[in-house]
């Protein structure tokens, strides 16, 4: 299984539009990565594979706003009502007409203060995700290049993107809100990230951690005069998809079985792939294994106890009728050597006539005899006793008193039917 993680372009999709893509097994290491146009995107394999669109910090503006009381927000509360509030209070703040732009909650906020809210242009958006979907790669979730909150350093972080001719900086973590601001490549923006340490100013403050795109790296560090870590756009691309961020909300949002199919095949995915779940992984592998090794050593000890219970029963034949000497099925050679010692000795057995037609007959009601008596060796069927189903609690005694006898009897066709019990 893969996840295909792709940049959106900064323009509307057209057929030469060429798609920056990182195609990764576990979210965290990258299997490959290009440039390819949308029918040539290679496809994430199932279960648990999917594509993750990502938009530019360029294509984005933040906007922090504080809801009105009791307004629900999340998955399932993404209503025109939520909208119209958005619209109300972004109205002032953004150039471009509200009914133009796309709108994207903060996951998860808590309690009702104030939340986070990505801001683009909704037909740019839209057209992208339905370019990719004609082409046969349709979008699960739609995440930000970078988003607000704190970052992995726990201080501001800056990220040199984009070409020599067009560079710019993008700020994450800074100031009290941990904000993002997309800014020009210039001193200025390390100064920025110096004095928005949270808590802190002046040499106090946390240093800022400086990294760039391989292609701006030179120029990041001419501009702002320190030595940078390179980070390519694959990088930021497996961070971006490991956010807990969807900005396909409101009319771009998918249904409820949508998410929770991609939420479990995410879920699926992790399990088997990251590498924070490889301990697990061995874990069950080791389980497995012995439980495995412990059901084959159950099963060898259970053969070897009910091979050694056939040989003692063989070797009690043997012992006891020295006359045997090939076993094939012990306990009916040995029936049949009792029957014989029976009929040498002149005894009879429970499946002899006689005892039967005495059991029978001390368990009948009185005055019910049988007409006629049909005997087999094992088997004795008695007929007339006319047993019919209005008398049924002393049948039942009957059948019970031929059971404590030894007999298993039941009525069949208007006769009783005995067998000595054990015989078939």
């Amino acid at each position: 299984m893969s996840t295909l993680i792709l940049f959106l372009p900064p323009t509307l999709p057209g057929p030469a539009t060429l798609y920056s893509y990182t195609l990764t097994a576990d979210g965290h290491t990258a299997l490959r990565q290009d440039s390819a146009a949308a029918p040539l995107l290679p496809e994430p394999t199932r279960p648990g594979g999917e594509v993750v669109a990502v938009v530019p910090a360029r294509a984005l503006s933040w906007q922090r706003v504080q809801l009105p009381p009791g307004l629900p927000i999340g998955p399932g509360n993404q209503t025109p009502r939520l909208r119209s509030a958005l619209e109300g209070l972004l109205e002032d703040r953004v150039l471009d007409d509200v009914a133009q732009l796309h709108f994207a909650v903060q996951p998860g906020p808590a309690g009702q203060g104030a939340v986070w809210v990505a801001v683009c242009d909704r037909a740019w958006l839209r057209e992208n995700l339905q370019a990719l979907e004609a082409a046969g790669r349709r979008v699960s979730r739609v995440v930000p290049e970078f988003a607000p909150g704190p970052t992995a350093s726990g201080a501001p972080e800056l990220c040199a993107v984009g070409t020599p001719e067009e560079p710019c900086v993008v700020l994450t973590g800074h100031g009290a809100e941990l904000a993002v601001t997309v800014m020009p490549l210039n001193p200025m923006a390390l100064t920025l990230a110096r004095l928005g340490t949270p808590g802190t100013a002046g040499a106090d403050a946390l240093a800022p951690v400086v990294r760039a795109e391989p292609a701006v790296a030179a120029l990041a560090e001419r501009m702002l005069g320190q030595r940078v870590t390179l980070h390519t756009n694959s990088q930021r691309a497996l961070e971006a998809a490991r956010s807990d961020w969807d900005l396909a909300q409101f009319d771009l949002a998918s249904s409820g079985r949508t998410r929770a199919l991609r939420k479990a095949g995410a879920t699926l995915n992790a399990l088997l792939q990251a590498p924070q779940w490889r301990a697990a992984r061995w874990g069950a592998a080791v389980l497995a294994l012995a439980q495995v090794i412990g059901l084959n050593a159950w099963a060898w000890q259970e053969r070897q106890a009910l091979a050694d219970k056939q040989a003692s029963v063989r070797s009690l034949l043997t012992q006891t009728f020295p006359q045997v000497k090939v076993v094939v099925d012990a306990p009916v050679q040995m029936e049949r050597e009792l029957s014989l010692l029976r009929q040498a000795a002149g005894a009879v057995s429970a499946r002899d006539l006689e005892p039967m037609l005495a059991s029978a007959g001390a368990a009948l009601p009185d005055g019910r005899l049988p007409t006629m008596v049909e005997y087999t060796p094992g088997e004795l069927r008695l007929r007339g006793l006319d047993l019919s189903p209005d008398e049924e609690p002393a049948l039942t005694a009957l059948l019970a008193r031929l059971q404590a006898s030894g007999y298993q009897a039941r009525p069949e066709d208007g006769s009783l039917l005995l067998r000595a019990q054990g015989n078939p």
